[in-house]
């Protein structure tokens, strides 16, 4: 009978001790944050989320941060209070689920902004999650710096005379997407803008962009001589130390 009671006790104990190891779904909400803007959500296609154990580098959950880009006043006109928020409900974020049965290390990355390949950077962080210990609210923010830098003139490959005007345009915006305005949130005339010109056997050259009517949009026109031409196109802010890049290839015959 003792031995019966003895090993009944063992098994309970046992249960008890599977059962407390149990995998708990833990929440981490991640957010990704460009650098002197907004957050990085929808309306640029998103921010990829990869949350990993640290020391295996297991993937533990993954996905794109959507929702909005938040609330400019609150972002980047208030000043900021400990424990206060710079999001709300409808604040772009991706919430990983982990399902963990004991204290682990994570690492999460933030490549963004995911669509835009030329500019896409990863951002990253470490911390310990506990079971059951949700990280919810502003959650993990992660800053992104830099630019969005897209090309538009001229066009990949394009075959221009030597006699005629080559017209040098391209986009910047925000990492966040928002725009650059003269006078604006973002102030076009904060930032140079300019073309690299560089062909073999030839010295580069330089030309700065000025901002147009259009929002986000800067231009320039210059005349080359005949040769095969990589045009590198920069923004830079003097103040935060944001840049962007894009680079295309044009024939001068």
């Amino acid at each position: 009978m003792r031995f019966r009671f003895r090993v009944f006790s063992l098994l309970s104990v046992l249960l008890f001790c599977f059962g407390s190891l149990a995998a708990q779904e833990t929440t981490v909400m991640v957010r990704a944050l460009a650098k002197d803007a907004k957050f990085i959500g929808s309306s640029i296609g998103g921010a990829k989320i990869i949350v990993r154990n640290a020391e295996t580098g297991a993937i533990l959950d993954q996905g794109f941060t959507s929702g909005s880009t938040g609330d400019t006043k609150l972002i980047l006109k208030t000043p900021q209070e400990r424990y206060g928020s710079l999001t709300d409900e409808e604040t772009a974020g991706f919430k990983a689920e982990l399902d963990i049965t004991e204290p682990i290390f994570i690492e999460i990355e933030a490549h963004a902004p995911f669509n835009k390949k030329q500019t896409r950077v990863v951002s990253s962080t470490q911390l310990w999650v506990i079971p059951g210990k949700n990280i919810t609210g502003d959650g993990v923010v992660l800053e992104v710096p830099g630019f969005v830098v897209d090309i538009l003139s001229p066009q990949t490959h394009e075959r221009i005379k030597s006699s005629e005007v080559v017209s040098l345009k391209a986009n910047i915006v925000m990492m966040c997407g928002c725009p650059v305005t003269e006078g604006g949130t973002w102030d076009a005339n904060q930032y140079e803008v300019k073309a690299i010109l560089a062909a073999e056997g030839k010295e580069s050259r330089e030309i700065a962009l000025k901002p147009t009517d259009k929002a986000s949009t800067f231009e320039a026109e210059t005349s080359l001589d005949k040769g095969y031409y990589t045009i590198t196109v920069y923004a830079f802010d003097p103040v935060t130390g944001n840049t962007g890049v894009d680079k295309t290839n044009i024939i001068i015959n």
